[in-house]
């Protein structure tokens, strides 16, 4: 019977985002593809430094644990090396012992093209060019900032952390903000406050999560999110009306008003922050996670 993937969160990620491939990947930019695979042959018995999703996999995976019989999660390995160079990051895999069976390597070509098959709900790639052309496919993709200096995920909990506007929902509101100004923008939200706000690239995958959620009771459940946005009253009250409309109930919400981000970040302990802009991440990244959210191109 066929493997179906269908019924589960399907997290795609590049061997850089799993691992830290930062020195190999700077060896494949400069001497290229013959000097970098006869590195990683070289080198395939030593063991990966975890990288920047490597915290937020672990404990996805660990779902799978939970509840006997039951898999939440599929977690698939997307990456341009051949089989052969891979066999480094496998064997890594292998080392800490994530339950990562299924991979997809394009020898060079452009992953998006098996983003589709293997049903990817979120991929997150150190490549640019690779999540960029995830999203113009419509897919839920992000670019990921270097590893935190500091740890600060809770350990008892999956917490995931969004932006709003251009992440949750569309860009349209953020537009009007940069071409008319924050009055404009206030007056746009009161204007439609009951009106939902159309879904972001990130907004389907925001609904499978609080449906992931919804099969744990909810005193003990494992995925805890929040969004954390610089909106503030009363353009709060869109955000909320357009949640209630997608039958979504986050569990915290940050309405900052211009206030940083990275303090509340810490605070809440995310495993991954996702959000456009680079102002934000900047300062978000050296304490957790971080990933930026590209605009979809025509």
């Amino acid at each position: 019977m066929p493997f179906d993937l269908s019924d589960k969160l399907v997290i795609g990620l590049s061997s850089r985002a799993l691992f830290d491939l930062e020195s190999e990947n700077a060896l494949y930019e400069k001497q290229g593809v013959t000097a970098y695979s006869d590195y990683q042959r070289a080198h395939e018995d030593q063991v990966l430094s975890p990288g920047t999703a490597f915290p937020l996999v672990k404990a996805l995976l660990g779902l799978n644990e939970l509840v006997s019989g039951k898999q939440f999660v599929e977690v698939v390995l997307m990456s341009r090396n051949t089989a052969d160079t891979g066999m480094r990051v496998f064997n890594s895999i292998e080392h800490y012992q994530l339950p990562i069976t299924r991979a997809a390597f394009s020898g060079g070509e452009p992953i998006v093209s098996y983003l589709q098959p293997f049903k990817v709900d979120l991929f997150l790639s150190k490549s640019q060019d690779d999540v960029q052309s995830a999203v113009n496919a419509g897919l839920a993709a992000a670019t990921l900032y270097a590893p935190p200096t500091a740890n600060a995920a809770r350990q008892e909990q999956i917490r995931i952390a969004f932006d709003g506007d251009a992440v949750l929902f569309s860009p349209e509101s953020e537009f009007i903000y940069k071409e008319k100004g924050l009055d404009a923008f206030y007056a746009h939200e009161q204007a439609h406050r009951f009106d939902s706000m159309r879904e972001g690239p990130f907004a389907k995958l925001l609904i499978l999560l609080a449906k992931l959620q919804k099969q744990f009771p909810a005193e003990r459940c494992p995925v805890r999110i929040a969004i954390v946005t610089a909106r503030a009253s009363p353009a709060h009250a869109r955000v909320v009306h357009t949640l209630r409309a997608w039958g979504v109930t986050v569990d915290e919400a940050f309405f900052l008003g211009g206030v940083t981000k990275h303090e509340v970040l810490a605070a809440f302990g995310a495993h991954i922050f996702f959000d456009d802009q680079d102002v934000h991440l900047a300062s978000a990244a050296p304490l957790v996670p971080s990933a930026k959210v590209p605009y979809r191109q025509a």
